[in-house]
């Protein structure tokens, strides 16, 4: 059936399908209904509501995404300020090795006792502070 006939039948005995209690008079008045638009309220309501859900998530994730670029790049920064920082004193650890110094010497061995320490400390702080953010 077309839905002008439906509605023209509807138009011609609307006594018949409004006390019609059968199934089928419930299936052509909601398709009726459907097929004219008369359920656009609540489907433009659930839209609405999907819609805000949505959205809500989107800024959720972009957010999330954002957390993200943030935190990688303070760890760049903090790398690269690491090897400014530790890097002279590798090269003179590296000069002194190479340049023919004992390794018994007292200036030699504290630079490669620093050399050692201060990157193991600043892994120590690192792992400290991502064990603490991961709780």
């Amino acid at each position: 059936m077309r839905s002008a006939e439906l509605a023209g039948n509807s138009a011609a005995n609307p006594a018949s399908s409004a006390t019609d209690g059968t199934a089928a008079g419930t299936a052509k008045r909601d398709l009726l209904s459907a097929l004219t638009g008369k359920q656009a309220g609540r489907d433009r309501v659930v839209a609405e509501t999907t819609r805000r859900v949505v959205m809500a998530s989107l800024g959720v994730i972009r957010g999330q995404q954002a957390g993200r670029r943030r935190t990688r790049s303070l760890a760049l920064a903090a790398l690269l300020l690491a090897l400014l920082a530790f890097g002279p004193l590798a090269w003179r650890v590296a000069d002194d090795l190479i340049g023919g110094e004992h390794i018994s010497d007292i200036a030699t061995q504290t630079s490669l006792w620093a050399c050692i320490l201060c990157p193991a400390i600043l892994a120590a702080f690192l792992i400290a502070g991502w064990s603490r953010s991961k709780e």
